[in-house]
C-alpha cells in the first residue's frame, strides 16, 4: 500500500469564489428572485479556488451542458 492510497478517501472542502461584497442587513432582507448583487470582481477576472478555506488556485468559469464548472488556470505555490 502506497502513501496516496492511505489518503485517497480523505474529504476536503472545495469552494470557488466568484467575488464578494458587503451589504447591510436592510439590503439583504430585500434580496429576492431576479436581484442582481454586484461583486468586487469583473466578469473577466479569474475565480479563486479554495481547499479547506486556503486559496489554492485560480480558474475561469465555464459552462458544461446545463451546469457550471471551473477550468484551473493557475495553481498557487505553497
Amino acid at each position: 500500500m502506497n502513501n496516496q492510497t492511505l489518503i485517497d478517501d480523505v474529504h476536503l472542502e472545495l469552494k470557488v469564489e466568484l467575488g464578494s461584497t458587503k451589504k447591510n442587513i436592510k439590503d439583504i432582507l430585500q434580496i429576492g428572485e431576479g436581484t442582481i448583487i454586484e461583486l468586487d470582481k469583473n466578469a473577466n477576472e479569474p475565480a479563486t479556488i479554495y481547499v479547506n478555506n486556503k486559496a489554492f488556485a485560480e480558474g475561469e468559469i465555464v459552462a458544461v451542458d446545463e451546469n457550471y464548472g471551473v477550468r484551473i488556470t493557475r495553481i498557487f505555490n505553497q
